[in-house]
C-alpha cells in the first residue's frame, strides 16, 4: 500500500481540460467489448406471472407513464415497474427475511442493465433510478435508457438489528448482489427478448463498497464498474470514526456536545489556512485544492494555525486540539496504539456542515449500532444496547478485534464479508475487458479518499505501475461524502463509463459543476458566494492535477489542464 511506482506514461495522452477523453487509449491484449443494442418491452402486465426464477416471487408490475416520476426536476420516461423478493425466510433470530427488489424497465431500453447498489445499511428499496455520480445529477441511468435494479440487500430497515442473523449479515456484506443478478438478467431476458448486452453496477458510499466488492468476486457479471466515495473497508472506517467521538466527547467545551470540540469558527479557521498554505498550488487562487497529495507536504497545523495563547475564541486552536486534531488526521489509533483504519487530507471542506455531521453525530448512532450489531463477533443484545455508552465508553481495541472474529454461529467475520478479497487483483475484471472508474471527495470526512488512493496506488503497483487501461481514479476536490462541501460536485460518470466500455474511449477527465443559485439539480450551500454558479472544472484522472493554463475565466474549465 505504501507503493508511489511512477505511471507510465503513454505516447497517445493528450492533456485534456475539460472532459474530453481519449480515443484509442486501450491495451491491445485486452478485449474490447461491442457496444449494446436495444430491444422492445413485452406489456408490462404481462410480466407479474411471465417472469419466473427459483425462489422468486413477483409482487407487482406496474405500468409508469411518462413524466410521473421525475430526478431532479427532469421527468422519467415510461417504463414497468416490477416488484418481488427472493428467498424468503426465517432468521437464527425469528424474524422473516428475504431480499426485496425493484426492478424497473424503460420501453425504451438500449440493451443495458444497471444494479443500483444504495447506500447506508441498506434496508430498504430505493427508487430504481440509476444515479450517475456526484450530487444534484442532472441524468440517471433509467433516463438514459437503461433497465435498474435496486434493493434493500437482504433485510428491512431502519433498526440494524438484522445482524443477528448470520445470513443477512452475509447478504448486506456481498451475497445479495451475487443472488440478484443472475435473477435480474433472467427477468430482463423474459421482458425483452434477450439478455441485456452490457451490464453495470454502481453507487456511492455503502453503494461504491458494494461494487468494489463486486468488481472482486463478481467481475464475470459486469462489464463496468462505477465506485463513489467507497466504504470499502467499512467496519474499520467505522471504528475509526468512533474514536474520533471519543476524543471530541473529551475536548467538547459543553459535555455531551461534541461539536463543541471543533466548532464552525475553528473549523473555518483551519479551512482558510489551508487555503492560505494549498490553493494556489494548481497556479490559481480559487477556493479549490486541486494538488490534494502536494497540499499535504505543504500545510502543518502546529505551525499554520495559531495557538491559543488565553481562552479559546474561534481565532486559535488550543494546543490540546491541535494534538488531537492532528492525530485523528493522521489517523485513529486504538487505547494500544494501533492504528485502525487511514488517514484523511487536508482540505477546506472540513468547514462544511456535511463534514460536522459525520464527525459529531454519526459515531454515537450508525457508526456505534453498526459495530455492535451488524459486525461484532458476538453481536450485541438489541434489547440492552445503547449506541451512545457502546462509542463514549466501549474500548477501540475490542471492538477492532470483534469485527475481526468468527464463531460457531457467525461464521464469516465482518473483514471478511464487508471487505473486497484481495482488493487489488482484478485480473478477472482486466482480462475480460471490463472497466472501473472511481471517485471520491477530498474531503469526505467518513471513507478517506487517501484510504481509496492508497488503494489505487497497489492496483497500479500490482499491474507494473499502470492500471489506467482498465482502472481510473478521480479525486474531487473539496466534496464531502457523495456530494456536496465547497466543490464542483454535479458530474455524469456513468456515460463516460459506457464509452469506455463500449468504445474504447478512456477518459482522461470529467467534467464537474458547481451547484450554485438556480441549479437544476438542486442548489449546493456550501458553494462559497465568491464563486460562478456555474463554475465549472475537470475532474482529473489520478495522479494527474487541474492546473490554472495562467489565462482564461477562471470560473471555467476550459481554462484548466490535467497535468
Amino acid at each position: 500500500m505504501n507503493s508511489r511506482q511512477a505511471m507510465a506514461v503513454l505516447a497517445v495522452l493528450t492533456m485534456a481540460g475539460c472532459g474530453t477523453t481519449n480515443v484509442g487509449v486501450h491495451d491491445p491484449a485486452l478485449p474490447q467489448l461491442a457496444q449494446a443494442t436495444g430491444a422492445g418491452l413485452t406489456a408490462c402486465a404481462e410480466l407479474a406471472t411471465r417472469i419466473a426464477y427459483p425462489d422468486t416471487t413477483i409482487t407487482a408490475a406496474n405500468a409508469v407513464a411518462a413524466g410521473v416520476l421525475t430526478v431532479d426536476g427532469k421527468p422519467l420516461p415510461a417504463h414497468c415497474q416490477v416488484r418481488g423478493e427472493m428467498l424468503r425466510r426465517t432468521g437464527v433470530d425469528g424474524k422473516p427475511y428475504a431480499i426485496g427488489f425493484e426492478l424497473r424497465l424503460p420501453v425504451a431500453w438500449n440493451g443495458r442493465f444497471f444494479y443500483q447498489a444504495n447506500g447506508g445499511a441498506d434496508g430498504s428499496i430505493e427508487t430504481a433510478t440509476g444515479p450517475v455520480g456526484g450530487g444534484g445529477a442532472l441524468d440517471n441511468a433509467l433516463n438514459q435508457g437503461f433497465a435498474v435494479l435496486s434493493s434493500d440487500a437482504g433485510h428491512r430497515g431502519p433498526s440494524l438489528d438484522f445482524g443477528l442473523d448470520p445470513q443477512a449479515r452475509l447478504d448486506y456484506g456481498y451475497q445479495a448482489v451475487g443472488k440478484l443478478t443472475p435473477m435480474a438478467k433472467a427477468a430482463i431476458r423474459t421482458a425483452y427478448g434477450k439478455a441485456p448486452d452490457r451490464s453495470y453496477i454502481g453507487g456511492c458510499s455503502n453503494g461504491g463498497r458494494h461494487t468494489m466488492v463486486a468488481a472482486a468476486r463478481y467481475a464475470d457479471q459486469y462489464d463496468g464498474f462505477l465506485v463513489g466515495d467507497p466504504g470499502f473497508r467499512l467496519p474499520l472506517a467505522a471504528i475509526a470514526d468512533i474514536a474520533g467521538g471519543k476524543t471530541y466527547a473529551a475536548l467538547a467545551s459543553t459535555p455531551g456536545d461534541l461539536g463543541s470540540a471543533f466548532t464552525q469558527a475553528e473549523r473555518t479557521l483551519v479551512a482558510n489556512a489551508v487555503l492560505a498554505r494549498c490553493d494556489a498550488l494548481d497556479g490559481a487562487r480559487d477556493g479549490l485544492v486541486q494538488d490534494t497529495t502536494a497540499c499535504q507536504a505543504a500545510f502543518d497545523l502546529a505551525r499554520d494555525v495559531p495557538t491559543c495563547a488565553g481562552a479559546r475564541d474561534g481565532t486559535c486552536l488550543s494546543a490540546a486540539q491541535k494534538r488531537a486534531v492532528a492525530g485523528l488526521f493522521a489517523g485513529a489509533k486504538t487505547e494500544t496504539g494501533a492504528k485502525i483504519y487511514a488517514s484523511f487530507p487536508w482540505d477546506a471542506g472540513i468547514a462544511a456542515g456535511g463534514w460536522a455531521g459525520w464527525k459529531f453525530g454519526v459515531p454515537l448512532t450508525l457508526d456505534a449500532a453498526a459495530v455492535g450489531l451488524i459486525w461484532s463477533v458476538p453481536p450485541e443484545n438489541p434489547a440492552t444496547f445503547d449506541s451512545r455508552t457502546f462509542a463514549l465508553n466501549g474500548n477501540l481495541d475490542t471492538m477492532l478485534a470483534r469485527v475481526g472474529a468468527t464463531d460457531a454461529t457467525y461464521r464469516e467475520s465482518a473483514l471478511s464479508f464487508m471487505l473486497p478479497p484481495d482488493p487489488s487483483n482484478l485480473a478477472t475484471l482486466k482480462h475480460r475487458g471490463a472497466k472501473m472508474l472511481v471517485y471520491h471527495g477530498t474531503s469526505d470526512p467518513i471513507f478517506s479518499s487517501d484510504d481509496t488512493t492508497a488503494w489505487y496506488e497497489a492496483l497500479r503497483a500490482a499491474n507494473g505501475g499502470d492500471a489506467s487501461d482498465f482502472a481510473r481514479f478521480f479525486r474531487i476536490p473539496g466534496m464531502n461524502h457523495c456530494a456536496g462541501g465547497p466543490a464542483t460536485d454535479q458530474f455524469d460518470a456513468l456515460t463516460p463509463l459506457v464509452n469506455w466500455v463500449e468504445k474504447g474511449q478512456a477518459p482522461d477527465a470529467l467534467q464537474a459543476s458547481a451547484r450554485g443559485a438556480g441549479n437544476a439539480g438542486g442548489a449546493n450551500g456550501d458553494v462559497p458566494a465568491s464563486w460562478s454558479a456555474a463554475r465549472t472544472r475537470p475532474l482529473c484522472a489520478y495522479p494527474k492535477v487541474a492546473t490554472y493554463d495562467g489565462s482564461g475565466d477562471v470560473e471555467q474549465a476550459a481554462s484548466f489542464t490535467c497535468r
